[in-house]
């Protein structure tokens, strides 16, 4: 039975990779999110889903650490990482993709993902000759390879399709070696062709790493992630498996409703 309430870890659940306790926001006069509490599982996908309004954005910059928040905790591995420099993240292994694509337009794609190499292998000495770090080429062809960009390293990244941009920003915070991904948004904007490559490229991820995401394409994530997390007026609904959230009865009646 699925519950608004987090479910504690027990001897045989191991403790979430990543968890919040009583987090909210507020801007100015206006609460944007209030007392959410909830645990991530490590390995496979998660996704945050709600209708628009529900805090989802605001959610996922607090765990991210784009900005902090205004109570409560984010914890990593039982670690306190709340309001913590965005590259102290990325030190602790976590990386991020947001809605808007960020990548260097005027560089090739290989170069984007050598680049983003270097500034986590070498923080120190970032301006050396690239033909001073050979293992950072390969590193990043190999990562290209992985998203599905392998015949377009020596394109510019600005000559790329959408959802081509998108893969190489993904292939970008895959070179900070991340154990957990946040992705928002991954499919925004693409064709049906592109959202398809994308989940498909989602799912490979999730085989070696933990994913978290925002989606707004319900058919995708009931199909794609073992569970779900539901936001609604900025505090958190429901959680639990795909099953679990199509019964809902709160869940239906604010989001789901007869597409459920």
């Amino acid at each position: 039975m699925v519950s608004a309430a987090p479910v504690a870890a027990s001897a045989a659940s191991p403790p979430p990779i990543l968890a919040t306790k009583g987090l909210g926001k507020r801007f100015g006069h206006f609460r944007a999110l209030s007392g959410v509490s909830v645990g991530f599982p490590e390995g496979g996908i998660t996704a945050i889903i709600g209708p628009n309004g529900a805090g989802k954005s605001t959610f996922f910059n607090l765990i991210s650490g784009a900005f902090p928040p205004s109570e409560g905790r984010v914890l990593f591995r039982g670690r306190d990482i709340t309001g913590a420099p965005p590259h102290h993240f990325a030190r602790m292994g976590i990386a991020k993709s947001f809605q808007i694509t960020n990548v260097f337009p005027h560089l090739t794609v290989r170069e984007n993902v050598r680049v983003a190499a270097q500034a986590r292998r070498v923080r120190f000495a970032f301006f050396r000759d690239r033909s001073a770090y050979p293992e950072l080429a390969e590193q990043a062809e190999a990562l290209l390879g992985e998203v599905g960009l392998g015949a377009r390293m020596d394109r510019l990244a600005r000559e790329l399709a959408h959802g081509e941009q998108r893969a190489l920003e993904i292939a970008v915070a895959l070179a900070a070696e991340p154990t957990l991904l946040l992705l928002d948004e991954p499919t925004a904007g693409m064709s049906p062709e592109e959202t398809r490559e994308m989940m498909d490229l989602v799912q490979r991820l999730a085989e070696t790493r933990t994913l978290i995401l925002v989606e707004h394409k319900m058919r995708l994530v009931m199909g794609l992630c073992r569970r779900l997390v539901v936001l609604h007026q900025g505090q958190l609904l429901a959680e639990g498996s795909p099953n679990d959230i199509r019964a809902h009865p709160e869940v239906r009646r604010v989001y789901l409703g007869k597409t459920a």
